[in-house]
């Protein structure tokens, strides 16, 4: 495809460890989100989207290339921390920004990598023409560092170069931003991937700065509270806020598709309900996740109960945009634009999730759930029980059992995850380890 002025600008929008209902259309109602609730109402609100993964950079995989992150290496690691030197995401696979970039775009990513450090991997490498942002997965929001302490170096770039700027990080994104939306030309349509780190720790509002200057720890368990966190979310909020004014003022919001997602469910203060579990746990609270779109030129607001999963967006976009996938690189995705243009009826899938040395495993189909953690088998029906409370493996053993052989038929396909993996990644000891007991005695 040619450039012409009729194809549509994107910008996907990435919160990181934002739970289900922590934005006010979701349910929130501690505090009110007035500019992504407008967004829900002017689109689509998917009230069954899930994330690839239940951790960062798992997700982050999945939504670049379209794929399963269990193809790739530095997918295993869950997230990538130790290794993210040796694996990450290969400049030579095609990405959504590469195969865009090929048919005309400009694309850029503003905020959070987390796909592997240089001098191996990085942004530039893989399709964006711009970066500014951390390439790790977490920095002080005023500091800039990954870890507390006056020698550790800021892990904030442009391009290839570390910079040092001055303020509050999701501000300092937002700004980011809308500066580079202004700048792009009418004559070639654009992908800017805003990829916010707000609301992740360390817990500190845009006013806490002697607080981001005084902690010890910038890791989740240092401090915090839901008072802070709602600041957290509220200024993500204006954020988005910004950008999509920006993008109004440039006259650009009619035939600008705009996503808004989370890499995963949320954390320590997050609210999930009506579900259950957390980040790195495949419960529903750790792996459904807030999501919406907006596109007024071809796409009437709805509420959408079509399954979905981070790795869509790769072959919707590119349909979206008139682009060929690559071929020699098949999605494990769909293409969702017939369901929400009414073209085609919502239809049921099957999805896949596995997590810390198959440690925790779980199938979507349909109603049916089948989840797995350490010892303990369930079925549930996720549509009338949303906690995931009754487990029904005994009054329904054929869907149990067929549940069970798909995910591992499923499995056999991928790279498996060995102790070398084990062994440079995080600590195998999972916070869902904590479920164990009382999961036991959900119908067992």
């Amino acid at each position: 495809m040619s450039s012409t002025t009729t194809a549509p600008n994107i910008i996907f929008i990435l919160a990181d460890d934002l739970g289900w209902a922590d934005l006010s259309v979701y349910g929130q109602t501690d505090f009110q989100t007035p500019h992504l609730d407008a967004l829900a109402a002017q689109g689509v609100r998917f009230t069954q989207a899930y994330a690839n993964s239940a951790v960062c950079s798992a997700t982050r995989f999945a939504l670049i290339t379209g794929r399963y992150q269990y193809r790739l290496r530095g997918g295993l690691e869950e997230p990538l921390v130790r290794t993210a030197h040796k694996y990450g995401l290969p400049p030579e696979h095609p990405t959504l920004p590469s195969l865009l970039q090929g048919a005309g775009y400009e694309t850029a990513l503003i905020g959070k990598w987390h796909l592997g450090n240089l001098p191996t991997f990085g942004p530039l490498k893989s399709g964006y023409q711009h970066f500014f942002g951390n390439y790790g997965g977490a920095i002080d929001y005023f500091t800039h560092k990954p870890r507390v302490g006056e020698a550790v170096a800021r892990d904030l770039y442009e391009g290839e170069v570390p910079v040092e700027r001055v303020g509050y990080y999701t501000q300092l994104l937002a700004d980011e931003a809308s500066n580079w939306i202004r700048q792009q030309s009418a004559a070639k349509p654009f992908l800017l991937s805003l990829h916010f780190t707000a609301p992740h720790w360390p817990w500190v509002g845009p006013e806490d700065e002697a607080v981001s200057r005084n902690l010890t720890d910038i890791f989740h368990y240092d401090g915090g509270n839901l008072h802070t966190y709602a600041k957290m979310v509220r200024s993500l909020d204006a954020a988005v806020g910004q950008v999509l004014q920006t993008l109004q003022a440039q006259g650009l919001s009619d035939n600008t598709i705009v996503v808004f997602s989370s890499d995963n469910g949320g954390e320590r203060f997050a609210k999930t309900w009506p579900f259950t579990g957390q980040k790195t746990e495949l419960l529903e609270g750790g792996i459904r996740v807030p999501t919406l779109l907006r596109w007024p030129a071809r796409l009437k607001p709805q509420v959408s109960e079509q399954v979905t999963i981070t790795m869509d967006w790769l072959p919707t976009l590119l349909a979206a945009a008139g682009v060929a996938p690559d071929a020699r690189y098949p999605s494990d995705g769909e293409n969702i634009l017939p369901v929400l243009e009414g073209q085609a009826p919502v239809h049921e899938r099957t999805l896949f999730w596995r997590y810390k040395a198959q440690r925790q495993r779980a199938a979507r189909d349909g109603r049916w759930k089948y989840l797995k953690i350490n010892d303990n088998e369930f079925l549930f029906d996720v549509e009338t029980d949303t906690l995931e409370r009754a487990n029904l493996r005994h009054q329904q053993p054929a869907v149990f059992a067929r549940l069970r052989q798909a995910w591992a038929d499923w499995n056999a396909q991928f790279l498996p995850i060995t102790d070398e993996v084990i062994t440079h990644g995080l600590s195998p000891d999972i916070q869902a380890d904590r479920y164990a007991p009382d999961l036991a005695t959900r119908g067992m």
